[in-house]
């Protein structure tokens, strides 16, 4: 049940996103488009609460309570992110919006935007550990909960993975290709860090 109610409230997603995007600039009803967006956060409350209560009833902790963890922390800390990212490029593509502004590729710019797409991951892993942990005091018996345990040390894999492609960027900043250069081979764009091995 627990796996089956991740998949729909995945798919629940983007339905809602996909409606309240259309209403509000296909169908110029903004107001009930941004209601139908703000509808978003009940899918990963009804996914908590399902599994709360799954657990309660007695059900034996498995990998489908892991996931639900993970997947309700990842919705909390990156759907908010996602929301805007398709908000922007549905503007200009159905709407006459402004297209959209790419992500830096070099130098300190590079390094911050790296960093502050680590700290949303790492959030998610945070928050998805938190629920992990909460479960298992919950449940008490540690030979039942040995595969939520699991799901702990898979965060811990996801914050460590992004701390190590941030801290990269931050030692070997991304540098402007030669042709990005102005004339004279030299990168005077002091403002991004291009160019520069210091990073911070």
């Amino acid at each position: 049940m627990i796996a089956v109610l991740i998949v729909v409230c995945e798919v629940g997603f983007w339905i809602l996103l996909a409606g309240g995007l259309a209403l509000r600039y296909l169908a110029k009803m903004p107001r009930t488009g941004v209601a139908v967006l703000l509808l978003e956060p009940l899918l990963e409350l009804v996914l908590l609460v399902v599994t709360a209560v799954d657990l309660k009833n007695g059900a034996e902790p498995d990998w489908k309570h892991g996931l639900a963890a993970a997947y309700i922390g990842f919705s909390v800390a990156l759907g908010h992110r996602t929301i805007k990212w398709v908000d922007v490029r549905f503007a200009h593509r159905f709407a006459g919006g402004p297209p959209p502004v790419p992500a830096p590729k070099y130098g300190r710019a590079r390094t911050v935007f790296e960093w502050q797409s680590a700290a949303r991951w790492i959030l998610a892993a945070l928050i998805a550990m938190g629920l992990l942990e909460a479960a298992v005091r919950y449940v008490g018996d540690p030979a039942q909960t040995t595969s939520l345990r699991g799901w702990q040390t898979k965060m811990l894999f996801v914050i460590g993975i992004n701390l190590v492609i941030a801290t990269s960027y931050t030692i070997w900043p991304k540098q402007a290709p030669a042709a990005d250069l102005p004339q004279g081979g030299t990168d005077d764009r002091d403002h991004t860090g291009a160019g520069r091995k210091s990073g911070w």
